[in-house]
């Protein structure tokens, strides 16, 4: 019965230290960029878009398409980061746990 209330208490804990972990994510924020920085994207933690920044020199109507394929990519560059983070933490928080490969965390 002790084993139970001490496992009991480990999930608690463990609770605990997810919701700060999803806080905490949804604090974080990732830059990514393409056009070598002629484009820049800021997500939270979350994938929200926080910033947008293009150069002005890419304000020409022929050019509209580029513009469109660099924020497209800045954005899948600040994304990648941004979960690159989110999985750090995450095995940071569940370092010796007991965890079947492939299980993905915060459910």
């Amino acid at each position: 019965m002790k084993d139970l209330m001490g496992l009991m208490g480990k999930a608690k804990e463990m609770q605990a230290k997810f919701e700060a972990m999803q806080k905490e994510i949804a604090e974080m924020e990732a830059s990514g960029q393409a056009g070598g920085g002629l484009v820049q994207v800021t997500l939270s933690g979350k994938g929200e878009m926080k910033a947008l920044k293009v150069d002005p020199s890419l304000f020409k109507e022929d050019d509209v398409e580029i513009l469109e394929d660099l924020i497209l990519a800045a954005h899948n560059d600040a994304k990648a980061k941004a979960e690159a983070m989110m999985q750090k933490k995450t095995q940071e928080l569940t370092a010796g746990l007991p965890i079947p490969p492939g299980f993905k965390l915060p459910f």
